[in-house]
């Protein structure tokens, strides 16, 4: 708009520069004419000065004549004013929708060649036992990041980076599609609740937020048993519920595994204590013998 107003102001002042020449030629044209006129007279220096003085007379007769030649290019200038004020907007318009267009095209492009998803990146310690902590391999704590999956690359920077993640219980036999794709309606679908009557399936801290695309699983641990789903086994799952400014980011699954009993910890712990001394037994009569 800067633009259409300079040129607009350039060309209304080179309009006003024409008739202020105009006025010039004529107000110079004018003491020639007289001096032509009135060649024999013999006037002193001092004369012809005063003679170049103009006179209220002279001067309402070189306004008259500007009002007259501003009548005469009013109807000129208008159309021309009116003309280029017209061509610059409508220039104006059009690189202003061009530039919308062109930036319009970099954010679908960008938006399309993005996708984000959760992923887990540790395996999870098995088995499974109700009551005790869920962890990751070597005891450690599971982490949750989101990444890029054109790249792989953990996304540090941006809205996403810091999203709130709640971690959640799948049917075992949730896969997905053949590229292990699927809509956000049926991972909803597929969690898994408690049965009547019982405590939430899953207790402790659900819920975490990233830090540079990585974040930390609380304290958590199972409530019931698998024994009762469909397919008798269970998963992990994360997904975002807060924080990815509005951007589709693919939720995350574990392999499935299956979830015993506290009971069945203590019976498998007994097991193996008698497994093990059996084993000494065999060892040490074998030695004797």
């Amino acid at each position: 708009m800067n633009l259409i107003v300079y040129h607009h102001r350039y060309r209304l002042a080179f309009g006003v520069f024409l008739l202020l020449e105009l006025v010039v030629v004529m107000s110079q044209k004018r003491p020639q004419e007289d001096g032509k006129a009135r060649p024999s007279e013999g006037n002193s220096p001092d004369q012809d000065k005063r003679r170049r003085v103009p006179t209220l007379r002279n001067v309402v007769q070189e306004v008259m004549k500007l009002q007259s030649v501003q009548h005469l290019l009013e109807p000129v200038l208008e159309p021309l004013i009116r003309r280029v004020v017209k061509e610059e907007v409508e220039l104006a318009l059009r690189k202003h929708l061009n530039n919308m267009k062109r930036n319009g095209g970099k954010e679908v492009n960008s938006s399309e060649s993005r996708s984000l998803q959760l992923q887990f990146l540790n395996n999870l310690s098995l088995p499974v036992f109700t009551g005790a902590r869920i962890e990751a391999e070597d005891c450690s704590t599971i982490k949750v990041a989101i990444v890029d999956a054109l790249t792989g690359q953990i996304v540090t920077s941006g809205p996403e980076s810091s999203a709130k993640v709640e971690v959640v219980v799948l049917e075992g036999d949730f896969d997905g599609d053949e590229e292990d794709n699927w809509a956000v309606e049926e991972f909803n679908n597929n969690i898994v609740k408690e049965r009547e009557g019982k405590k939430p399936l899953l207790t402790g801290d659900a819920f975490l937020t990233l830090t540079e695309g990585i974040g930390l699983v609380g304290e958590i641990s199972f409530t019931d048993n698998s024994s009762w789903t469909r397919c008798r086994r269970f998963r992990l799952g994360a997904r975002v519920v807060d924080g990815s400014g509005g951007t589709r980011v693919r939720e995350a699954k574990t392999e499935s595994f299956i979830v015993r009993d506290h009971r069945g910890e203590c019976k498998n712990l007994i097991k193996s204590i008698f497994d093990e001394h059996v084993s000494i037994y065999c060892v040490a009569n074998f030695c004797l013998n």
